[in-house]
């Protein structure tokens, strides 16, 4: 008989569960109810019982690999946490988030016990057996998987489940020691951009795209880079949108063209770049063809600014299009969110 293991982490702050921890909580959840199997949460925190307050609701057992050793993120603490879990539950089925801290630690665990593992899973359904299912080819191609082998990991990609939400409370949550090797690496410390200067926000509500148009001529013949990137740097603390790019516009860097110096190939959204998971998305200056709007595919509800009526946008692949000057509809845009915060 199938038993299910969620493995979460703390954000952070330390205090709370991440955002994706309790998006597999969720998964995990709707899984061992078709299965009708056993839940258990296991959660790596500097205190396990305050994280796991989040989820008293959620009719699991809890346990816990607690410690100072757990407040940041380390290899070989995080693997020999979520080791131990394992072997205090001996679940079939573990389910755990596609974050930074545990996507590099979750094969070496799935090794040690003798596992398999398999990543970025979009959805696991199945009522017989459990099936996951995962794209491939830049989300071309989607293949469901089915193993029979066990212990099986699954990593569960952020955006694809609803982040579990029950009543906060206390909760009796299982210490599990856990045998810590010899530690190499000491965290000193987390240097990191401040908000403002931070483009990418994977859990904003909104997307912001900006393509090539936005450095090349516009009507009075002349270039203007400086004031597009202001344009688009006012519009991004103002809504606090997250900024993706055509890969056309971040290449011009290395061809002499005229750039945004705030964009990076992280910033790239598209067949070669990343496929976000946002509410909303907003293009601009951007064509719309097929390897870059196979990047929004997970995107609610899409829309785009483009002088050009007979673009890729207005062919079915937007919901609303602006045939609009993208330099005008951003000013007046900042203006008005401008207005607001004030």
């Amino acid at each position: 008989m199938e038993s299910v293991l969620v493995l979460t982490h703390a954000d952070e702050s330390g205090a709370v569960l991440s955002k994706g921890s309790l998006e597999a909580v969720t998964a995990g959840k709707e899984l061992a109810a078709r299965l009708g199997a056993a839940l258990t949460i296991g959660i790596v925190a500097k205190d396990a019982a305050i994280a796991a307050s989040a989820v008293t609701q959620a009719g699991a057992r809890l346990l816990g690999a607690q410690g100072e050793a757990f407040a940041e993120a380390r290899f070989a603490s995080d693997a020999a946490a979520c080791e131990a879990l394992w072997r205090a539950a001996q679940a079939t089925i573990v389910v755990a988030p596609e974050s930074s801290r545990f996507a590099r630690v979750m094969a070496a665990v799935a090794y040690r016990v003798g596992g398999f593992i398999d990543t970025h899973i979009a959805a696991i359904g199945g009522a017989e057996r459990v099936e996951a299912t995962r794209w491939f080819y830049r989300q071309r191609i989607e293949a469901v998987i089915s193993r029979e082998k066990r212990p099986w990991f699954l990593l569960v990609d952020a955006g694809t489940n609803a982040a579990f939400a029950g009543e906060r409370g206390n909760s009796q949550v299982e210490e599990i020691r856990v045998e810590l090797p010899a530690m190499r690496t000491n965290v000193t410390g987390t240097r990191a951009p401040k908000q403002d200067e931070q483009t990418i926000r994977p859990d904003a509500d909104l997307l912001f795209v900006a393509g090539a148009g936005w450095t090349k001529k516009q009507p009075d013949g002349k270039i203007h880079a400086e004031e597009a990137g202001d344009l688009i740097l006012r519009f991004l603390r103002a809504s606090g949108a997250s900024l993706g790019s055509s890969k056309s516009l971040v290449d011009q860097g290395g061809e002499g063209q005229p750039v945004l110096p705030f964009l990076t190939h992280l910033n790239q959204v598209g067949q070669t770049g990343s496929t976000p998971r946002h509410q909303k998305g907003l293009a601009t200056c951007c064509h719309g063809e097929e390897p870059h709007v196979v990047g929004w595919r997970f995107i609610g509800e899409r829309r785009a600014v483009s002088l050009d009526a007979n673009c890729g946008w207005t062919r079915g692949k937007a919901d609303v299009v602006y045939v609009a000057d993208a330099f005008e509809v951003m000013r007046r845009v900042n203006e008005l969110l401008e207005a607001r915060h004030s």
